[in-house]
């Protein structure tokens, strides 16, 4: 049975009067795809942040290897062992490719210096399609590349466990093909994933398992064929929450 390697437990997060995540649970084994998906304003993003300590929790716990990460800020979480990607790509303007990289790999879960961080990051940015790239300034990429670089970041620092926000909105459908494949590629690895995404043709095809949450609450929890065919589930993405 496979191990697991983050345990969610009770977590909510207030902002005043909204209950933005209420009461959710859920395992992630290691060497898996777990996908958090439900329609727009559902929790999902507000999950992923509590995750990467970009938010605190109200309540509840978020554990790591055994490690507490809630209430903890986000630069301890990623030594802990969380790398991420943004909704709204997020890097470092005035640097290239390449040291954008290189900065993940000293800042991250294991910390490379010198020779080695630049090493690391070469191998990354060939592997991800960069090397003729690499010493642009990141202001002067295409959209698809920028997602390239921020995930060669995420990489660099050899997360535990990679949470992707909706790394794949906004692809065209060539670059779509291009970045589902990149992403099983992960999973082929023994990558352990948290996969936030509203394309239903990725769910499908990478994600071992699915929690769908919906204004805030965990309602379905499986396998994509499970999840996507149940009619709780089917009710908040067609129903009037969808909104």
């Amino acid at each position: 049975m496979s191990r697991t390697v983050l345990q969610v437990r009770n977590v909510t997060k207030r902002f005043g009067g909204l209950v933005a995540v209420n009461d959710v649970s859920f395992d992630v084994t290691e060497h898996s795809v777990m996908g958090l998906i439900g329609p727009n304003g559902s929790g999902k993003s507000t999950m992923i942040n509590m995750i990467s300590g970009s938010f605190a929790p109200t309540a509840g716990s978020i554990r790591l290897e055994g490690h507490e990460l809630a209430g903890k800020p986000a630069h301890k979480v990623a030594r802990l062992g969380v790398g991420r990607t943004f909704q709204l790509v997020r890097l470092l303007p005035e640097l290239s490719v390449l040291d954008n990289v290189i900065a993940g790999a000293a800042f991250g879960h294991r910390r490379r210096w010198g020779a080695e961080a630049r090493a690391h990051a070469l191998t990354l940015i060939d592997r991800l399609g960069l090397t003729a790239v690499m010493g642009m300034p990141v202001s002067a990429l295409t959209y698809i590349d920028t997602k390239r670089v921020e995930l060669a970041r995420a990489l660099a620092g050899d997360p535990e466990v990679l949470l992707l926000d909706e790394w794949l909105a906004g692809l065209n459908p060539t670059e779509l093909g291009t970045g589902i494949a990149l992403i099983r590629s992960l999973r082929d690895e023994g990558r352990t994933i948290i996969l936030v995404e509203h394309v239903m043709d990725a769910i499908r095809s990478l994600c071992d398992r699915c929690v769908v949450m919906s204004s805030g609450t965990r309602i379905a929890e499986g396998t994509p064929a499970e999840v996507l065919s149940d009619p709780e589930v089917i009710r908040a993405y067609l129903g009037d929450d969808d909104a």
